[in-house]
């Protein structure tokens, strides 16, 4: 009796997107925390060494904190952010930026709250933009 296996060459592609969509997104990301340190050195302060090391490790806490503790803090704040039409959202990003601060101490330094704001709304453009430009026709080629 012979037997006949089939491989799902889709389900590896599928963990291979998501695998360099993980890998673009986090340098990008990365770099993304690194103009921000730039554009405003009082407020958000990245140990500059390793060559970025610092702030990849930053991305990476930020990308696991938005994956588990974000959806907590979000249902936990609806009533707020409904209130506020949504204003108060910005704010979940500010409470991830401050813990990854508080985690990674003198290599990652964040001071003045409405500055957070303000970089937490720039760092969330920026990633949609970096998502539309970079991660979408990245993936629309593969595709093609």
């Amino acid at each position: 009796m012979m037997k006949v296996i089939i491989e799902d060459t889709n389900d590896k592609k599928i963990h291979l997107n998501r695998m360099i969509e993980w890998l673009v997104g986090m340098v990008g990301y990365a770099i993304i925390l690194i103009a921000v340190s730039l554009l405003f050195p009082k407020t958000l302060q990245i140990d500059s060494n390793l060559f970025g090391m610092w702030a990849l490790v930053a991305a990476i806490i930020i990308f696991i904190l938005n994956k588990t503790i974000k959806p907590i803090l979000f249902w936990l704040t609806l009533p707020i952010t409904g209130l506020t039409l949504g204003l108060f959202y910005p704010f979940i990003n500010v409470f991830i930026l401050y813990m990854v601060s508080f985690l990674l101490q003198d290599h990652f330094q964040i001071h003045g709250i409405w500055m957070a704001f303000f970089i937490a709304i720039i760092i969330s453009i920026l990633n949609m933009l970096m998502d539309s430009i970079v991660l979408t026709p990245l993936f629309r080629r593969k595709k093609v």
